[in-house]
C-alpha cells in the first residue's frame, strides 16, 4: 500500500515544474498546510512564487525549507520512465525532483500534519519556506522572502532545509554548513598581431601564465574542524580569434572559491589583486559573491536532528560541510541556525533521477521525531 508521503511526492513530481515554474506545486502544498492552521502567504517577484506559511507565534520558531523546481529534464526519451510521471518501480520512485526534492517536501508536509495531529497546542512556531527558484538564478526566491521578513523583524531560530544531503544511507550526512561561494571574471589584456610578428604584439596568454599558475599554487587557508581548506578552481578559458596566425588581444579567464570561514570574501580578492599586479597584468575583473559560509555548531537543533536519525534508522550521522550551495546560505545571514537533511543525492541532475519509497517513509519519521523533541 502506497503511504501518504509518496503519494504526495508522486504528485509533486507530476507538476513539471521546471526552473523557475511552480506549475502548482505549492498550491497543493498550502492546501494541505492551510488545513492544519497554516496562515498563508504568497510572494511573486518577477518570474518566482514563493510560499511563507506559518503556525503560531512564539518561540521557539523552526522553519522548514525547500524548493519546487527542478532542474531539465534533458532528452526525455532517455528516461527509462517519464520524468514527470511518478512511477514506482521495485521500491524506487522515479521522476525530475524525486530526490532534489519532491521527496523532501513531501515528508515535511506529512511529518507536520501528523504532529499537528497529535499537539494541536505544541508550543513554539512551525513555518515553511518554499521557493521555485532554487536550481535556477537565486535572485526572486528564498533571499527575496527572507528580505521581506527581515523588514518586519520575523526572525526564524532554527531551519532545516530538505536538500538530499545523504550519501550511501539515508541519514549518514547531515550538511551543518556551506562553504561561501565566489566567481571571479578575469579579463587579460594584451595586443593583437601577427604570430611571425610577436614584437609587435602583446600575447595576453603568455602573460597571465605565470600569474594563474601561482594562483593555482596558492594556499589561502588551512580549514578548520569543520571545514576543508580554501579551494581555487579556473572554469573557463577564452581566447583568440580562432585562426592559428594571429596572437590574441585578450584573455578571458572565469575562476571560483569555494571558501572556509577561515578567510573573508575581501581577503580572497585582495591577494588575488596582490598576485595579478606583481605579475604587472593589465585586467579588469567583475566578482560575484554566490554565498557567505556558514555553520552550525553542535547545539539544540544538530543534537536533536542526529538523535532522531539514529532513532529511526540506528544511523550514526556525520555532521558536514562539504557540497555545493544552498539557499540555507541566505536564512543563516539572519542568525539563524540551519541545518541540511534530505535522501540520498546519488541520482539528482541526472537521467532517471529516483529515491528508495522506503527512506521517504522514514524521512517523515525523523522529521516528526525532530519536531517532538524541538516543540514539545
Amino acid at each position: 500500500m502506497t503511504s501518504d508521503v509518496v503519494k504526495l511526492a508522486q504528485s509533486l513530481i507530476q507538476l513539471p515544474s521546471v526552473t523557475p515554474e511552480d506549475a502548482g506545486c505549492q498550491k497543493l502544498m498550502n492546501r494541505r498546510l492551510s488545513a492544519i492552521g497554516f496562515d498563508i502567504e504568497e510572494h511573486f517577484f518577477v518570474d518566482t512564487l514563493n510560499t511563507w506559511a506559518r503556525k503560531g507565534n512564539s518561540a521557539p520558531h523552526f522553519c522548514f525549507a525547500g524548493h519546487t523546481d527542478v532542474v531539465p529534464t534533458g532528452d526525455e526519451s532517455a528516461w527509462q520512465y517519464p520524468p514527470f510521471d511518478g512511477q514506482i518501480h521495485e521500491g524506487m520512485l522515479h521522476g525530475r525532483g524525486a530526490a532534489d526534492m519532491k521527496g523532501s517536501l513531501a515528508a515535511m508536509i506529512v511529518a507536520t500534519e501528523r504532529f499537528v495531529e497529535k499537539h494541536p497546542d505544541h508550543k513554539g512556531s512551525i513555518s515553511f519556506l518554499i521557493t521555485s527558484d532554487e536550481e535556477g538564478p537565486f535572485v526572486n526566491g528564498t533571499t527575496r522572502v527572507v528580505d521581506v521578513l527581515e523588514a518586519r523583524d520575523e526572525k526564524i531560530d532554527m531551519c532545516l532545509v530538505g536538500e538530499p544531503s545523504s550519501r550511501s544511507s539515508l541519514g549518514d550526512v547531515v550538511k551543518n554548513g556551506r562553504r561561501g561561494s565566489l566567481t571571479g571574471h578575469l579579463k587579460i589584456k594584451g595586443k593583437q598581431g601577427h604570430v611571425a610578428y610577436p614584437h609587435l604584439a602583446s600575447n595576453p596568454i603568455h602573460k597571465a601564465a605565470p600569474a594563474l599558475a601561482q594562483l593555482s599554487e596558492t594556499v589561502w587557508d588551512h580549514g578548520n574542524d569543520y571545514f576543508p581548506a580554501t579551494s581555487f578552481q579556473i572554469s573557463n578559458i577564452q581566447g583568440g580569434t580562432g585562426a592559428g596566425n594571429v596572437i590574441p588581444g585578450v584573455l578571458y579567464v572565469q575562476f571560483n572559491f569555494r571558501f572556509s570561514t577561515e578567510v573573508t570574501e575581501q581577503e580572497l580578492q585582495d591577494k588575488v589583486h596582490d598576485i595579478l599586479r606583481a605579475h604587472q597584468l593589465e585586467y579588469e575583473i567583475e566578482w560575484k559573491l554566490n554565498g557567505l559560509p556558514f555553520l552550525t555548531e553542535p547545539g539544540p537543533l544538530l543534537d536533536v536532528t542526529l538523535a532522531a536519525i539514529k532513532e529511526v534508522t540506528g544511523t550514526i550521522a556525520t555532521p558536514e560541510t562539504s557540497g555545493g550551495t544552498s539557499d540555507g546560505r541566505f536564512i543563516a545571514q539572519t542568525g539563524c541556525k540551519v541545518i541540511e537533511l534530505g535522501p540520498l543525492n546519488a541520482t539528482i541532475h541526472q537521467v532517471d533521477e529516483s529515491v528508495s519509497i522506503e527512506d521517504l517513509d522514514k524521512l517523515a519519521l525523523i522529521y516528526e521525531l525532530i519536531l517532538e523533541k524541538l516543540l514539545t
